[in-house]
C-alpha cells in the first residue's frame, strides 16, 4: 500500500485530502500541531502531533522514510500570536524539501491562485518562494486554488456564508472585485490525481471554475442557496471603515484570533482572487465545477443557517462579557465604600466585607481580560459561570432581599451566566 503524509491534516483542505486519499486506497498520516483538533476531524486516523514549522530535518528524515508522496496543505494566513507565515510557508517547506532529497517521493504542493514575488500581501509571496523551494524536489506538483467552498467554512468561506446571511441586510462590499471559486472536493480530487502519478511532475495548475462573479453577486448568490429572502437593505461599506476593521482584527490577531477581517484577507478580496483554468485542463484534469455545481452538491441545511446567523453573535458575545465585566469590576474599584455599604447595613464585618468587594473587584477585571485572549476563552466563561454563580449564591445567605429588589440586580445575573455559557458550547479549537 502507497503512503502519504499530508500536511496540516485537519484544516479545509487537508481534512478532505486525507479522506480522498483514504478512499483512493493510501495508507495516510496527518500532521498538524493541536491534537485536538486532529482527534475532532478524525479520531481514527493516523496523526503525528507536531508544530510543522519547528520540526528539524532528520526528524523529517524520519517521518519521510517510507513515504510516497508529501501533500502540502498547511498555511497561515497573516502573521500572528500563533501564526508565521515565514516560518510556515518558507523555512518549513525548506527544511521538508531538504530531508527528501535523493528520496523517491512525490511533493504535492498546495498554494495559492495569484502566488507571486510581486503580489500584493506577505501570505501570497510567502506562498510564492515556498513554491520556488518546492520545484527544488525532484518531483513535484504545485496546485493553486482559488476560493475554496466546503461544507465546512473557515476564514474567508465563513465569512462569506455569514455576511450572505444577515437578517434582511445584504452588505455591498468591494463591488469591482472578481472571484471565482472551487470545490473543496475538486481539490482533493486534484491530489489524488497527482499522487497516482496520473498529472506529470514539475505541473503547476491554478484550480477554478472558468466563470468569475463580482462580490457583491457571489454574496447574493450564497444567500440565495442558503434559502434566505432577498434583502430589504444593501448598505455600502465605505473603503475607509473596511480598512479600519481589518486594522482591528490585525490587533487581535496577536491575542490568538484568526479573524477573517484581518487586513490581509480583506485585501486579498478586494484584489480579487482569479485563476486561470488552461494549465489544469492541458494537464488532462477535469473541469472544476462552476459555482453553481458547488452549491448543488452541498445543499444548504438548517445546521448551515445557524452557523451563518451565529457567526457574527460569538465575537459580539465575547465582546459584550468582556466589557460588562471589565466595567463591573472598574466601577466597584471606582467607588468601594457604596459595595461595601450594602455588606456593611447586613451585618457583613468590615474584614470580611473588604477584601471580598476588592477581590471580587479585580477578579472581575481578570475574567473579562482573559475572555479576549484566544486561548483562554473557555476557561474564562467557565470563570464567568462559576463566579456568577457564587455571587448569586452568597446574596442568597447575606442578602436575600436583593432577590426581590425591583431593579432586579440579581435576577440580571442570570443572562450573564446565560451568554457565558453559551460562549463556552460554541467556541472549538482549530
Amino acid at each position: 500500500m502507497r503512503k502519504a503524509i499530508v500536511l496540516g491534516g485537519y484544516g479545509l483542505i487537508g481534512s478532505a485530502c486525507m479522506r480522498k486519499l483514504t478512499d483512493a486506497g493510501f495508507e495516510v498520516t496527518g500532521i498538524g500541531r493541536s491534537y485536538r483538533s486532529a482527534m475532532t476531524a478524525d479520531a481514527t486516523a493516523n496523526w503525528v502531533i507536531r508544530d510543522i514549522p519547528s520540526i528539524p530535518v532528520d526528524e523529517w528524515r524520519e517521518l519521510l522514510a517510507d513515504a510516497d508522496v508529501v501533500v502540502n496543505a498547511s498555511g497561515a494566513l497573516q502573521d500572528g500570536a500563533r501564526d508565521d507565515v515565514e516560518a510556515i510557508h518558507v523555512a518549513a517547506i525548506a527544511k521538508l524539501i531538504e530531508a527528501a532529497a535523493g528520496l523517491p517521493i512525490r511533493i504535492i504542493q498546495i498554494s495559492a491562485a495569484g502566488a507571486a514575488a510581486d503580489a500584493t500581501t506577505a501570505f501570497l509571496r510567502s506562498k510564492a518562494r515556498g513554491d520556488e523551494i518546492v520545484r527544488l524536489a525532484a518531483d513535484w506538483v504545485i496546485l493553486r486554488p482559488v476560493l475554496v467552498l466546503s461544507t465546512e467554512a473557515y476564514g474567508g468561506t465563513a465569512l462569506l456564508r455569514a455576511a450572505a446571511a444577515l437578517p434582511a441586510v445584504l452588505p455591498v462590499i468591494f463591488p469591482d472585485s472578481r472571484i471565482q471559486t472551487v470545490s473543496v472536493t475538486d481539490v482533493a480530487e486534484a491530489v489524488v490525481c497527482a499522487a497516482r502519478g496520473d498529472l506529470p511532475s514539475g505541473l503547476v495548475a491554478d484550480l477554478t471554475e472558468h466563470e468569475a462573479h463580482r462580490f457583491p453577486d457571489l454574496l447574493a448568490k450564497v444567500r440565495s442557496w442558503q434559502g434566505y429572502d432577498s434583502p430589504i437593505f444593501r448598505p455600502r461599506f465605505p473603503g475607509v471603515l473596511v480598512t479600519s476593521i481589518g486594522k482591528l482584527a490585525d490587533l487581535l490577531g496577536y491575542l490568538g484570533w484568526r479573524s477573517p477581517f484581518r487586513s490581509t484577507a480583506l485585501k486579498v478580496l478586494r484584489d480579487g482572487i482569479r485563476g486561470d483554468p488552461s494549465a489544469w485542463e492541458n494537464a488532462g484534469g477535469r473541469p472544476c465545477r462552476s459555482l453553481g455545481e458547488t452549491l448543488a452538491q452541498i445543499p444548504a441545511t438548517r445546521q448551515e443557517r445557524l452557523f451563518a446567523r451565529a457567526y457574527f453573535a460569538l465575537p459580539l458575545a465575547i465582546g459584550t462579557l468582556a466589557l460588562f465585566w471589565c466595567l463591573s469590576g472598574l466601577i466597584t474599584l471606582v467607588t468601594p465604600s457604596r459595595a461595601m455599604a450594602v455588606l456593611a447595613v447586613r451585618d457583613v464585618p468590615s474584614w470580611v466585607g473588604g477584601p471580598t468587594v476588592i477581590g471580587g473587584a479585580l477578579a472581575d477585571i481578570a475574567l473579562g481580560l482573559a475572555i479576549l485572549w484566544r486561548p483562554w476563552v473557555k476557561h474564562a466563561a467557565l470563570g464567568m459561570i462559576g463566579l456568577s454563580c457564587s455571587y448569586l449564591i452568597g446574596s442568597a445567605l447575606v442578602a436575600p432581599d436583593l432577590w426581590a429588589d425591583p431593579l432586579g440586580p440579581m435576577v440580571k445575573v442570570l443572562p450573564g451566566i446565560t451568554l457565558a455559557a453559551w460562549v463556552w458550547m460554541t467556541m472549538e479549537e482549530r
